[in-house]
């Protein structure tokens, strides 16, 4: 999802019946008259980076003295970092060519999954993740951190004052399947609950072995926080982990619809009612609908709250139980 001011632009929605793309932004909606504009990105899918050409060019015609600042928590193709043959495509430099193309005074990041991101791309900065860690700490009531390899290890331990250890991974070299993982100052995490912290999950495999040997060195429970959690968690060994982690914390950087529908679908019934404390631009609210659920939500933006009842507006009502509340 694409947002500009006021202006909420989700993956597919405005669309010509030939799927092409269908753009109106009212300038009263997209600004006020302090600082920089910025321009929000949570990833959804690739098609949004034409939308947000779209967006910069329209903002540099009609707006051509405003400096506008890009917040793009996830990189994408950020693993695509390297290139170990000619078929390999750089997808990354690539799509950093076209960021840098469109001219922001700014590029905030979050947690960038290597530093050849931050060297292809044009006056980025890098937010800083250390009270989405310290909430994970606290809720998951961390003794003892775990990071999955040496480099999530020199780029996290550092921040944090709690006692840590970390993996080193067994693969298969022919096929980079993750085998197994040994645990380095194992006898830490002995009785204790532990956090693992890294910055990407894809389908969970490092994470399942991290937390089986974690089980297995004595730790009592097993948490994971990541910054960037995809949608395909639900479909490898992590969702088939039969309880190895009893909680997963991550940011909102990629939160894509299906995601949303696979929890909900997984861990409730047609009928139900589905909680979300921290609704945002309502997209539980808008799956549990379409998916014959009701829905309590709670939102203490109001801005994100006019968001939300945009997006369920043609969704039949009877079903609702209770609106945003702040």
């Amino acid at each position: 999802m694409i947002r500009v001011g006021e202006i909420s632009i989700p993956w597919g929605k405005n669309m010509f019946p030939d799927h092409s793309l269908l753009l109106k932004l009212d300038p009263d909606q997209m600004f006020d008259n302090r600082g920089a504009i910025k321009v929000e990105w949570l990833y959804e899918g690739d098609s949004e980076l034409f939308t947000l050409i779209c967006v910069k060019r329209h903002i540099d015609r009609h707006f051509s003295t405003r400096e506008v600042v890009l917040e793009m928590p996830y990189i994408p193709h950020a693993r695509m970092d390297r290139v170990k043959s000619d078929e390999d495509v750089f997808t990354l430099k690539y799509f950093c060519e076209v960021i840098n193309s469109l001219n922001f005074k700014i590029v905030w990041v979050r947690d960038a999954h290597s530093n050849v991101s931050l060297a292809l791309l044009e006056n980025v900065q890098e937010m800083p993740i250390t009270n989405y860690v310290l909430d994970a700490i606290f809720n998951a009531q961390a003794d003892v951190l775990f990071f999955p390899d040496e480099g999530a290890m020199k780029r996290y331990s550092g921040g944090f004052d709690i006692p840590y250890a970390f993996g080193m991974k067994k693969r298969d070299w022919k096929t980079g399947k993750i085998l197994g993982l040994d645990i380095i100052n194992a006898e830490v995490v002995k009785d204790k609950n532990v956090l693992i912290v890294d910055d990407i999950c894809s389908r969970g495999g490092t994470f399942y072995h991290s937390a089986k040997a974690l089980k297995t060195a004595g730790a009592k429970s097993v948490s994971l926080y990541v910054t960037h959690c995809e949608e395909t968690i639900t479909l490898g060994e992590m969702a088939a982990s039969d309880g190895l982690v009893d909680h997963v914390y991550t940011t909102r950087s990629i939160f894509p619809e299906k995601l949303v529908h696979d929890h909900i679908v997984s861990w409730s019934n047609e009928g139900e009612v589905v909680l979300d404390p921290f609704m945002g631009s309502g997209t539980t609210a808008k799956v549990a609908l379409e998916t014959n659920r009701k829905f309590v939500g709670f939102e203490i933006s109001k801005e994100y709250c006019d968001i939300a009842n945009e997006r369920i507006k043609d969704i039949p009502q009877e079903t609702l139980i209770s609106l945003f509340m702040s």
